[in-house]
């Protein structure tokens, strides 16, 4: 239930919304054998603070009668203790509570402030940079995205984050029997989701590992960041066309989907990913939930999106320290001197066309000047990914005469 920081590939951080006391369920009574002083108690998500056990009629105690561990199944050991009340007892008595993970709601996923500040599900993100120090890349929430109401708070999260920062997220496009199950069924699913944001990405199909099933947004998010990591931690690189190591492509109900690159196509023009199997699986998609509707680059292209934001985020987090100095000559050559310096390097890295910021005198009225305000000018054109390359093969008639002449 509390904000949780993991390191992974980049820096993962997971809110868990199950909450014990408010996800559960009962625990029907039911006796177990004891074998060698161990009862198995056959039940996931047992709450073991909740659970009651007894040798006939006799309740015993955690502790002193008895201890109760998960094994690697889930299932609960409870080992009696010798000289406890249930020393000599050959079956045992068992009761509680479970954790009830079906009875979370897509509500409690996109979360609320009540009236005494407690907030929940997605309005935590608020607390990562005052509580971590690190600014959100990607949002996502695997296996619940694919509800509208949970695609829209995603959405809905990715700008403005306390009142300065922007990143993406990343939703699936529902691909069970209530949503898109073939291929030209998407674009009418994606509508009904109404995921339209230049800061969503979205795919289609779940992904098979063997014969476990991964929601499409949690490969494609782990895709994306292993792009980054690869590519010295910018975000500039498009994760499309990247291999990734499933076995096959599903719907949610596990049912294999196969896609060849034409399918896949007609996909990615909906503005949604998916995968296509080319030599090997890879994530196939470059543009984002805007396009088609929107097809200005710096919207509707997914590594464009992602690079404007990250250098965004990075003026703030860099500058945030020059708030309050005096605003002279002095404070804008420092800011533009040094801005283009890392912007320039990243040009001769071939990430960008252009990165550069400016001090635009008309953009600057005195009378923002007198009162505090001063705006610079950032002009970033990061290099779209080469998502068409066509080959046009002509029969030349002039060399096969001039061959045999």
């Amino acid at each position: 239930r509390d904000l949780v920081r993991s390191r992974g590939l980049g820096d993962v951080y997971k809110r868990q919304v199950l909450d014990p006391n408010k996800h559960k369920k009962n625990l029907p009574e039911k006796t177990v054998q004891v074998n060698d002083g161990v009862a198995v108690v056959e039940e996931k998500d047992i709450l073991l603070d909740k659970l009651t056990v007894k040798a006939e009629e006799t309740p015993l105690a955690a502790g002193t009668d008895y201890t109760a561990a998960f094994d690697d199944n889930g299932y609960v050991n409870i080992v009696v203790i010798p000289g406890g009340a249930g020393d000599s007892a050959t079956s045992l008595t068992v009761s509680g509570v479970q954790i009830d993970p079906t009875a979370v709601t897509p509500a409690d996923i996109v979360g609320a402030v009540t009236a005494d500040g407690v907030e929940s599900g997605m309005e935590v993100i608020r607390q990562i940079f005052p509580k971590l120090n690190m600014t959100p890349g990607i949002l996502l929430a695997p296996g619940w995205s694919e509800n509208a109401l949970v695609s829209a708070g995603l959405q809905a999260k990715t700008s403005h984050i306390n009142g300065v920062f922007n990143c993406v997220c990343i939703v699936d496009i529902d691909s069970s029997t209530a949503g898109a199950t073939k291929y030209d069924d998407v674009k009418r699913q994606k509508e009904k989701q109404a995921v339209t944001s230049a800061n969503c990405y979205a795919v289609w199909l779940y992904a098979k590992v063997g014969d476990v099933i991964y929601a499409g947004s949690a490969m494609a998010a782990a895709a994306t960041v292993a792009t980054d990591a690869n590519n010295g931690d910018i975000p500039n690189v498009s994760p499309d066309n990247k291999p990734i190591s499933i076995s096959a492509a599903c719907l949610k109900d596990g049912t294999e989907v196969l896609l060849d690159q034409e399918q896949a196509n007609v996909v990615n023009s909906f503005g949604v990913a998916t995968w296509l199997n080319m030599n090997g699986f890879r994530l196939w998609g470059n543009r984002t939930c805007a396009y088609p509707g929107n097809t200005d680059p710096k919207d509707s292209f997914f590594s464009c999106r992602r690079y404007m934001s990250w250098r965004a985020n990075s003026f703030i987090l860099t500058y945030f320290q020059k708030v309050d100095s005096p605003l002279n000559k002095r404070l804008i050559e420092a800011i533009v001197d040094s801005e283009n310096v890392r912007g320039n390097g990243y040009v001769a890295m071939g990430v960008a066309a252009r990165d550069e910021i400016v001090y635009n005198e008309d953009e600057n009225p005195v009378t923002d000047l007198m009162n505090g305000k001063i705006t610079f000018h950032q002009y970033m054109t990061p290099y779209t990914p080469a998502e068409d390359i066509e080959d046009i093969i002509e029969f030349d008639p002039d060399a096969l005469v001039s061959a045999l002449s």
